[in-house]
């Protein structure tokens, strides 16, 4: 026995894409077989059944119906499978044996192109990663709005630095060479984020192919795309550039802009900052809500939602840049009416971005258009409302502002108004515009207009009175009377099928309009169809056009969203420095005082290279996390050009922003909440510079009382003496409080708090100065540990108190203080000896510290002397 044709060349295609389950188009369904079909069957729970293949036993089949078909490929993408569609290039009706087909589109996790699936206010991402040695080059692309961005980052010898750059993207795939792909610790971490990682090793180019496939993508030179000596960028590039022709299979036309940025083109916010901070989801749930994005997004459009996550991923470092934002928010602030009107307006504006992209696809349909029509028939509007700005932003998008009218006249002339979703059903093109298809419409019409009087006339002529007028596919239309009134049935009527209750028959006339409709309507759905794709290859011609337009709308939505929230909570405009100074008076945490139903205690800061460290003590809960998030989140809202909740904000440009808050085990690479602790805070000391702030909360408290305050105070030292970093350290180790004394630039900070008996009240308020006390038991009794635990907890702190007090008078550490000891006799064997006969365990931590400064000077001084 032998495989039927059909399923010989099923076979033939299939071996070509192993590794894709392989949707086998064949009339009105996708069919799956063999292994694909179990897999189908078992993860879309659909049914399985078997086809006759020439072989003995039948081959496993299940199926979908086509046009349903975005459904079930995007849940096999979902569970992590790559699906290869093949189609019929031929029309069955004219082709004699079996249809050509061929794969014409594969789909994985970043190249898929149904937008229903992707959350509208989100990019879908695709990251190619090339590292040689120590450098890499990094592209990412969303091909539902064509756009890419790339990067190249040389010398890198710290992964937690890749991992952050292509994490902020957010990646729902990857795709690299073997040398990254087998030697990254975090490919691991992705994959368990639900990203697909894979190895991929394109056809071996030359460095010119590279560089012709990028020109040819782009029509630009190297120079012009800015990319000169950017040898892993180009690499980055050419991969991705091939893996998207193997799976897309079309020109891809929308992808015609490329940004290329460098390390410092932006504000570095690691992961963790954009995490700690909640910029774009809250830590309890990672929804939106409780996030920066969920109180700053007003946006209207998709494309203005898609753009405010990019730039709150990338705030601006160009203090002109930023100006030209902030000032063109405030002019929106100014004009309510303006406002007003331009959110009217973007509330009739659909997805130009992603309607842009499915007219590449080839899979854009006659409603597509119609959106795309309803949306340019707002730009004049719009347009007309920009002419009175002012600001240099709203002047330049003005003048750059197309409102794509020979497009909109064109979709208007040849598009019908409420036209059929599918393209092969006809009723699409518009009456007046092609005289052929008015001549075939009206065929049609008057065909099926005689024939809905057929069965009034033949009633009247029979005088057979429950005479029908039918249709189907197989006899075409007929005239269908019971048997009980056969006797009446006229001779001209041609029988055509009998029926167990009634007959069937023909006219002569009936099949002369019957051919004649049918061709018509036939006719008719293929002209049309092909007049649709003339249509759509005319407006790809303007591709370029559209998606400017889409950018600009973009654009101003998110500037509108500014505004709106800026009026709405009372922000105020920041005054950007090229400086290293940061002053807010009476900021507010943007987030905490949208959820929280009482009024937001505000606070001040002055923070500059003069006085760059700020240590800041007091009870847990008192607001230490909040005032600090709060202080970044601002300067982030500056530095994006949003208006930002304080009275006043003058906000020296900030190149990084690095937070250390809270504490978790890293459970990808076994390592402890400790471990992870000082990762983070050896990654902060790496990279932070004199232009940068950081935010960190409790360092030290994953370990012992003395190691953590031993570490803290070493960080404080190393920052002060090292970096010059814009700092603000929360610490419950009072005793680095003195540090004050010891260092110029440090400035001890403490949060407010009022004692009424056993009780204390948060007063939410930071003032100058340390806090002496805390106040820990109080803390347990307001979280709500019983009463009679907190009283014991009251009696075992007083018994501790006056033991202290007790040692410290008999003896006690008089040898601690640096006078007391004498370090001129026998000075090593008195240092071996303070240490071995030092009590530790009865130690208060500043004590230790006391000590420790001791023994370091008496080391110093033996030092000096024996050299």
């Amino acid at each position: 026995m032998a495989l039927t044709p059909m399923m010989e060349q099923y076979l033939k295609i299939k071996e070509k894409y192993k590794d894709a389950i392989l949707f086998f188009r064949l009339g009105d369904f996708y069919e799956m077989f063999y292994e694909d079909a179990q897999i189908a069957a078992k993860e879309l729970e659909i049914a399985l059944t078997g086809k006759d293949c020439g072989l003995k036993e039948r081959a496993p089949m299940a199926g979908v119906p086509y046009h349903a078909s975005d459904f079930y490929i995007d849940k096999l993408i979902k569970k992590g499978y790559k699906v290869a569609i093949c189609e019929q290039l031929e029309d069955p009706s004219k082709v004699k044996g079996i249809v050509k087909r061929d794969v014409v589109r594969i789909y994985t996790p970043g190249t898929i192109i149904n937008t229903k699936s992707i959350d509208e206010r989100s990019n879908n991402y695709l990251i190619c990663v090339f590292k040689e040695k120590y450098n890499y080059g990094i592209s990412a692309v969303d091909v539902t709005t064509g756009d890419l961005y790339s990067t190249q980052i040389l010398n890198c010898t710290d992964e937690r630095k890749i991992y952050d750059e292509i994490a902020k993207y957010k990646p729902s795939e990857i795709i690299a060479n073997e040398y990254f792909y087998r030697n990254n610790k975090y490919v691991k971490i992705f994959k368990t984020n639900n990203c697909a990682v894979n190895q991929y090793e394109p056809p071996q180019l030359s460095e010119q192919d590279k560089v012709n496939l990028i020109i040819n993508q782009f029509n630009k030179n190297l120079d012009e795309l800015n990319l000169n000596n950017k040898k892993y960028t180009i690499t980055s590039l050419a991969m991705l550039f091939n893996y998207l022709k193997e799976l897309q299979k079309v020109p891809l036309k929308h992808i015609n802009k490329l940004s290329f940025y460098e390390d410092n083109s932006y504000m570095v916010i690691d992961s963790n900052s954009l995490k700690n901070l909640e910029v774009l989801e809250s830590n309890k749930n990672r929804s939106v809500k409780g996030s920066l994005l969920w109180v700053l997004d007003k946006t209207i459009t998709p494309m203005g939602g898609r753009l405010l996550k990019k730039w709150l991923e990338e705030p601006l470092v160009d203090k002109y840049m930023i100006d030209l934002r902030l000032d063109a928010v405030e002019e929106l602030l100014k004009d309510f009416k303006s406002r007003s009107l331009l959110k009217s307006s973007l509330n009739k504006i659909y997805d130009l971005e992603r309607l842009s992209s499915k007219i590449v696809y080839q899979n854009i349909n006659a409603k597509d258009f119609i959106a795309i029509k309803l949306s340019i028939e707002n730009l004049p509007d719009i347009k007309n409302i920009l002419k009175n700005f002012n600001s240099l932003l709203f002047k330049n998008i003005y003048e750059n502002f197309d409102i794509l009218d020979d497009v909109y006249k064109l979709i208007d002339e040849s598009i019908k108004d409420d036209p059929s979703l599918q393209l092969k059903e006809g009723n699409i093109i518009k009456d007046g515009y092609n005289e052929t298809v008015d001549n075939l419409r009206k065929a049609s019409q008057e065909g099926k207009s005689w024939i809905a009087n057929l069965e009034t006339y033949e009633r009247e002529k029979t005088g057979i009175k429950n005479l029908k007028v039918g249709y189907n596919k197989v006899f075409g239309y007929f005239l269908e009377i019971t048997k009980s009134n056969i006797s009446q049935v006229p001779e001209r009527y041609i029988r055509k099928q009998t029926l167990s209750n009634a007959e069937r028959y023909i006219t002569p006339e009936l099949k002369e309009i019957e051919e004649k409709i049918l061709g018509a309507e036939e006719k008719l759905i293929e002209l049309e169809y092909n007049i649709f794709n003339d249509i759509r290859e005319k407006i790809e011609l303007q591709l370029i056009r559209i998606q400017n337009t889409a950018k600009n709308i973009a654009l101003i939505d998110v500037l509108l969203s500014f505004a709106e929230v800026s009026e709405i909570n009372n922000y105020i405009k920041p005054d950007i420095r090229n400086d290293d100074t940061i002053i807010i008076k009476d900021g507010r945490h943007p987030v905490i005082e949208s959820i929280l139903e009482d009024s937001f205690v505000s606070n001040d800061i002055k923070i500059d290279s003069n006085e760059p460290i700020m240590i800041i003590t007091g009870p847990n809960m008192a607001g230490k996390s909040t005032y600090m998030r709060q202080v970044a989140l601002i300067v982030l809202m500056a530095q994006i050009g949003c208006f930002v909740p304080a009275s006043y904000a003058q906000i020296g440009i900030v190149d990084k922003i690095f937070t250390r808050v809270g504490a978790s085990d890293d459970l990808f690479s076994g390592q402890s909440t400790f471990m992870v602790e000082m990762s983070e805070v050896a990654n902060i000391l790496k990279y932070a510079t004199d232009k940068s702030l950081i935010i960190l909360d409790e360092v030290g408290r994953g370990t012992s009382t003395y190691d953590g305050m031993s570490i803290a105070h070493a960080v404080i030292e190393y920052i002060h003496e090292n970096l010059k970093t814009k700092t603000l350290f929360a610490t419950h180790y009072h005793e680095l409080t003195h540090l004050e004394n010891k260092m110029i630039g440090v400035k001890n900070y403490n949060i407010l708090v009022k004692e009424m008996h056993d009780d204390i009240i948060f007063l939410r308020k930071i003032v100058p100065g340390g806090a002496d006390k805390s106040y820990g038991i109080q803390v347990s009794k307001l979280a709500g540990l019983p009463d009679s635990l907190i009283k014991r907890a009251k009696e075992i702190l007083d018994n501790l108190e006056n033991e202290n007090d007790i040692k410290t008078k008999n003896n006690s550490y008089k040898e601690m203080t640096v006078t007391q000891i004498d370090i001129f006799t026998s000075a090593k064997d008195e240092i071996i000896n303070s240490i071995y006969n030092c009590d530790l365990n009865n130690m208060t931590p500043l004590q230790a510290l006391n000590y420790l400064y001791a023994l370091k000077e008496k080391a110093n001084i033996i030092r000096s002397e024996i050299l």
